[in-house]
């Protein structure tokens, strides 16, 4: 059910990183991977709230150490916050950490568990190649988060009741949403938890549903 965003206007994509060199590779990718989409750059927190206050951004890429302000010291802490704000005031908003410090996100671990856009984490040390793939998969609404996040394998109960609903009575979203009670965008919003806390992420030629039924089978979630 998870198709690439199609929109009548171009997508507009806000990155955030204070390495000058970082800042115009990431953004000289997305132009050639989105040659329609706008990309607007900001290399500090403040100048990043700024351009949110004027832009409804589809998609935020965002190092996590940041400075406040221009010739500010570069923070962890300052990334967190910026985040929290983010969270809290775009709860739908789709996000890619791109950063060198995943471990640090745990302290956001109840923010990011109750965030309904997408929510990806990219690792810089890899090819820009898996900063691609993790944009796609925010855009799609998608999370895919640090393992610290996401260790103890444990789903909500509203969660568990989703696998049970389709994978041992075989309903699909909306009458599963009626059964609970719930709009059928949050059914969405709890598969993408589903497919993060099992560790399922897209894969060609394979179906999400399909393969997480088949995690949440081999852990003894469901019969």
């Amino acid at each position: 059910m998870y198709q690439s965003v199609q929109k009548s206007n171009p997508q507009k994509i806000l990155v955030i990183d204070d390495h000058e060199s970082v800042l115009y590779a990431t953004a000289n990718v997305l132009k050639q991977q989105y040659p329609e989409a706008k990309i607007v750059e900001a290399q500090t927190i403040k100048s990043a709230l700024e351009k949110l206050e004027n832009v409804n951004f589809d998609l935020i890429i965002v190092d996590l150490v940041m400075p406040e302000t221009m010739g500010g010291t570069a923070q962890t802490n300052n990334g967190i916050q910026l985040l929290k704000i983010l969270m809290r005031q775009y709860p739908n908003l789709n996000i890619v950490i791109q950063t060198a410090t995943p471990r640090a996100l745990v302290r956001l671990k109840a923010a990011i568990s109750n965030h309904e856009g997408g929510f990806t984490v990219a690792d810089k040390s890899l090819p820009m190649s898996e900063m691609l793939t993790k944009v796609d998969w925010s855009l799609k609404g998608l999370q895919n988060t640090p393992r610290e996040i996401r260790s103890g394998l444990e789903l909500k109960p509203e969660w568990l009741e989703v696998l049970q609903l389709a994978c041992k009575e075989g309903l699909q979203d909306l009458p599963i949403a009626k059964k609970m009670n719930i709009g059928e965008r949050t059914v969405r919003h709890y598969w993408t938890k589903i497919y993060d806390v099992l560790g399922v992420y897209p894969d060609e030629g394979k179906n999400l549903r399909i393969q997480s039924e088949i995690r949440a089978r081999e852990e003894g979630l469901i019969d």
